[in-house]
Parts: C-alpha cells; sequence; structure tokens
C-alpha cells in the first residue's frame, strides 16, 4: 500500500471521504476545534485543489491573493497551478478576520512564528477522524477526497493523473479509491444501443 503510514507497529490504509455526509461531518467537526477557522479552511483547499498537505501548510497570504495562483511543489519542484475562485468567499473573510498580511502564514502554528506542521494537521485530521467513527483519515485524505470526487464528477482519469502527477492511471485510480467493484458495477449499468 503506497501511501499507508506506519503507526505503532500498524498499517494506516488512508482513504478519501466517499460522501458528502462525511465531508459535512468533517467540516463541522473542524469548524468546531481549537483554531476552527484556520482548520476548516485548510481541509476546504485540499479537498478543493488537491495539494499535498506539505504544499498547503507552507503557503503565505500573498500566495493566494489571485483566484489561479501557481504554487512550486515541494516534493517535485514542479509548478502547478490551481483555482482558488470557488473558495473566495471563504479566504478573504478568513484572511480579514485574522489580520493576516501578504508575508503572514495562511495557516499559522499556534506557538511560535511558524506556520502549522503536516504533523500537526496529521493529528487534527486524525482525532477529527475519531470523532468520525474512522480510523482511516490522515493528511492525504484530503487529496484523495479531491482526487475521488474528481473522477466522479467527470470520470476524467487522465487529467487527474497528470494533476497528480502518476505515471498510470491504474496508480491514479488506486491512489483515491476506486475500486474494481465500483468500476465493475458502472459496466454493468452501461447499456449501449439495448
Amino acid at each position: 500500500m503506497r501511501k499507508s503510514r506506519t503507526k505503532k507497529g500498524k498499517k494506516l490504509n488512508v482513504q478519501p471521504l466517499r460522501t458528502k455526509d462525511e465531508i459535512e461531518d468533517m467540516k463541522v467537526i473542524l469548524r468546531h476545534s481549537q483554531m476552527g477557522s484556520r482548520n476548516y479552511l485548510l481541509f476546504l483547499l485540499g479537498i478543493n485543489t488537491g495539494l499535498r498537505c506539505s504544499d498547503i501548510v507552507q503557503l503565505k497570504v500573498k500566495d493566494v491573493i489571485e483566484d489561479n495562483p501557481v504554487i512550486v511543489e515541494q516534493k517535485t519542484g514542479k509548478w502547478r497551478q490551481i483555482s482558488l475562485a470557488s473558495l473566495r468567499p471563504y479566504i478573504s473573510p478568513y484572511i480579514q478576520n485574522n489580520e493576516l498580511l501578504g508575508n503572514d502564514w495562511l495557516f499559522p502554528s499556534r506557538v511560535g512564528d511558524n506556520h502549522i506542521t503536516v504533523n500537526g494537521v496529521y493529528r487534527i485530521l486524525t482525532e477529527a477522524g475519531k470523532k468520525l467513527g474512522r480510523n482511516d483519515i490522515g493528511t492525504h485524505t484530503m487529496r484523495k477526497t479531491y482526487g475521488y470526487w474528481f473522477y466522479k464528477q467527470f470520470g476524467d482519469v487522465r487529467s487527474l493523473m497528470i494533476d497528480f502527477g502518476h505515471s498510470t492511471q491504474e496508480t491514479t485510480l488506486h491512489y483515491i479509491g476506486i475500486t474494481q467493484d465500483e468500476v465493475l458495477s458502472k459496466k454493468q449499468q452501461l447499456a449501449i444501443g439495448l
């Protein structure tokens, strides 16, 4: 399992949020957590852009002023354009309410002058996952949720594969949790010319 994480000797198979109810429940939990507005926006940004958590936590206010900024991915060094237009109603009030300026971290840590860490986000998401009765939630849940819903809405695995930087469509489908059962179910519903 490529994106599994070892925790106390157990493999954690991180999964996407596959229903709108799961997404809404996660949003409510995060909004009511300590630093709720930060955690809520971080989650929204993650599930709507597909950025890795390591890229999200390092965003500064100046990085999200435009609706279609270009981000340099930490892991690959590649440039990636994202769309923030649908998130503007959430980003702008968050910046104003927190009195953040251009060079400020978009997602500051509770302590010190740095941004929240990937491990900090992991702790927040796994705690929220426990409240949902889930033990398969982690930082990749946001990216996988983005991919899962992109695929469900558009059925375009090729664009998603390019977006994620995967070498095969099979890798992308596996990553976002599309199982053979789901593919078979779609094939069984297919009735061309009947």
